[in-house]
């Protein structure tokens, strides 16, 4: 088959990655576009994926996000078309969905989190397959169109694509730090997602309590990037190993959703501060005491952890799984 793949921010290209190699192991030819946004470039760059470049992040409002919608949907449009692609997928990615609708090509979705209304409403109709882990009850998805089209796998998406991964003590020499020291990583605020209309103050008086220590700082945009190296926090420039910054921490804190995710996958203590509408994966995780709400700035604790006795206690679990899910729909 011939396969196109679109990716329209950063954790799209680490969840897709291994599902691209198991694709082009079978066979396939696979050919990626990506939207300019966060670190989804570098992260390419940084894996050695041939991509072309189809439009950027048109901003948080809802007008700029339906005028991204239809230029973006309408240039790969254009890009498609001569490439007859048998099958396209996306995590998310409207523009994909849009777009294979009108070049009539089999499409599946992704995503892990029920509760972004627009998008699914747009992306569980036009698609053929939407691929969920088994965390989502059904029913919670059948106001978007989906409940013919579910294909569910087990266990959280971090779990297929860090199946493989090992980490690299390189990242700590690339920041500086001394991992005889805690070190703590903090992931801001999604402000530019529909779906997190909210003031942190948790986030804030993280910052506050952490300032001075061993503290890397992953911001969403340029405007908090600038902020907080003022602020004397560690701010990497450009996209890092940032699983192997996970499992070397030893304090996650995170404002999203898929960094607190990979902390879980990979051992390390995690407390989220999501404040929008909780998804019934981090319900399970929170109910398995795997990952802790984090409610006052206060309640946490940076110190040295032990690490994990053994490789052997992750969950690590099969990409090919998830290729073939994906896949479904150009087989029908």
């Amino acid at each position: 088959m011939r396969v196109w793949v679109d990716l329209t921010n950063s954790p799209h290209v680490l969840v897709l990655r291994p599902i691209v190699a198991a694709l082009r192991g079978q066979g396939h030819d696979v050919q990626i576009t990506a939207r300019d946004f966060a670190q989804t470039l570098g992260l390419l760059e940084r894996f050695r994926f041939d991509h072309t470049v189809v439009g950027r992040h048109r901003g948080g409002r809802l007008a700029a996000k339906g005028l991204g919608l239809v230029s973006r949907s309408t240039a790969l449009v254009r890009w498609a078309r001569p490439r007859g692609f048998d099958l396209a997928l996306g995590h998310g990615s409207n523009d994909v969905t849009v777009a294979a609708r009108l070049l009539r090509i089999p499409c599946s979705t992704m995503f892990d989190y029920e509760w972004a209304t627009v998008q699914h409403t747009l992306n569980c109709r036009l698609a053929q397959a939407v691929v969920v882990p088994d965390a989502i009850p059904p029913e919670r998805l059948a106001r978007y169109g989906a409940a013919r089209k579910i294909a569910a796998y087990p266990g959280l998406k971090e779990e297929y694509y860090l199946a493989d991964f090992e980490p690299d003590t390189a990242v700590l020499g690339e920041l500086g730090l001394d991992p005889a020291e805690p070190i703590a990583v903090v992931r801001t605020p999604p402000a530019v997602s529909l779906y997190h209309r909210f003031d942190n103050d948790v986030i804030g008086g993280v910052l506050r309590r952490l300032r001075g220590q061993q503290v890397v700082v992953l911001p969403r945009t340029p405007r908090q990037r600038a902020e907080l190296r003022d602020c004397g926090f560690v701010v990497p420039e450009r996209a890092i190993d940032a699983q192997s910054l996970i499992a070397y921490a030893d304090l996650v804190i995170s404002a999203g959703g898929t960094m607190n995710r990979e902390a879980v996958a990979l051992g390390t203590p995690v407390w989220t501060t999501f404040q929008g509408r909780l998804g019934a994966v981090d319900e399970r995780l929170l109910a398995e005491g795997r990952m802790r709400l984090l409610e006052r700035s206060e309640d946490f604790v940076l110190a040295k952890r032990s690490r994990r006795a053994a490789p052997d206690d992750r969950t690590r679990r099969d990409p090919a799984l998830l290729a073939r899910l994906l896949a479904r729909p150009a087989a029908c």
